[in-house]
């Protein structure tokens, strides 16, 4: 299951909540991730992978609430299951142990601090940075592009996050992604036209405005 957080994210949208409903009442409504663990728990055999993408977009310790404990490594399973905010008497929720959450945010995102220690303790941390090595190569290959090409976007694009990562205001977690040049699964960017042309109204239109916000008090280098 995969859910996106944002600004208006809550925990009756993730855990459970009282929603309207047409009758013109509130019934209870389990959440996303409550309806996830259900499924799980009817499997114990198998793994089951929540992703939030953008996890540092939302109000963690809101949305979380109570999980907060429960997704310790050492705190899933009947035995620490615990009583929600809207739970009734008697009833109890736990994360099953076959729960794997997976995080994503973009290091470059100012609301990362958003992200208290809390929660940062019971997470792995893995960086993903820009790659244009083999795999690289080959999608472009299989998209139509031709290897002079390739090799231009390499170099041009290795270069440049040299000069990001070196900068003291931006630093390594503000390269530039491969993603701007692999093509849509359903696609033809490299396939048809000028491949000169594509590679220029990548850099004008999507590559180009972002270094103009990196840099905008710094106009030459911008543009260099």
């Amino acid at each position: 299951e995969m859910v996106q957080f944002h600004q208006s994210y809550s925990y009756e949208d993730f855990i459970q909540g009282y929603r309207p409903v047409s009758e013109g009442h509130f019934d209870r409504k389990d959440g996303v991730f409550l309806r996830f663990c259900d499924q799980a728990r009817k499997m114990p055999e198998k793994d089951f992978f929540f992703v939030i993408d953008e996890i540092n977009r939302g109000n963690l310790s809101k949305i979380f609430g109570e999980l907060m404990m429960l997704i310790e490594a050492d705190k899933r399973g009947d035995e620490h299951e615990v009583q929600l905010t809207y739970s009734k008497p008697g009833e109890h929720f736990s994360i099953p142990s076959n729960v794997h959450i997976i995080g994503t945010m973009n290091t470059a995102d100012r609301s990362l601090a958003m992200v208290d220690y809390a929660l940062r303790r019971r997470f792995a941390f893995f960086e993903m940075p820009p790659r244009f090595g083999s795999r690289f190569r080959e999608q472009m290959k299989a998209d139509g592009c031709p290897s002079q090409t390739i090799d231009r976007i390499v170099s041009r694009l290795t270069s440049l996050n040299e000069v990001i990562s070196s900068d003291v205001n931006l630093g390594k977690g503000f390269q530039v992604g491969h993603s701007y040049f692999i093509d849509t699964p359903k696609g033809n960017l490299w396939k048809s036209g000028d491949k000169d042309a594509v590679f220029k109204s990548i850099i004008a239109h999507e590559v180009a405005p972002l270094l103009e916000e990196y840099w905008f008090d710094n106009a030459d280098l911008a543009k260099e």
